[in-house]
């Protein structure tokens, strides 16, 4: 079994790290000072720009609810157990993938 306190620390590490760059992009994309510009060509541009932040935003989002999801499978004893199988995830793959929830095999 990997080093879970190590594997905790990392993952609360991402989550603060993640939870931050969300609220940035946010308050990118909810400020009250971001006056879409007129000409048409720099409008396009502005809400493709928007779009990608967006689409960061969504991306961390999902990140996040996975971290979490792993800091609560090992608040609740089932770190590193299969969850289609019930066999025990490889610890090179929970070095590699702190939020795996399948063995490599099930994942495949």
């Amino acid at each position: 079994m990997p080093d879970l306190d190590a594997i905790r620390a990392h993952l609360l590490r991402q989550t603060d790290e993640l939870a931050t760059r969300v609220d940035v992009i946010e308050s990118h994309l909810r400020g009250v000072d971001r006056d879409a510009p007129n000409d048409w060509k720099d409008r396009a541009q502005f809400l493709e720009n928007d779009e990608v932040l967006e689409a960061l935003e969504d991306h961390d989002r999902a990140e996040l609810l996975q971290i979490r999801a792993a800091l609560g499978r090992l608040d609740a004893g089932t770190y590193g157990s299969c969850a289609s199988c019930g066999g025990d995830i490889a610890k090179r793959r929970l070095e590699a993938l702190p939020i795996a929830t399948k063995c490599i095999a099930c994942a495949a």
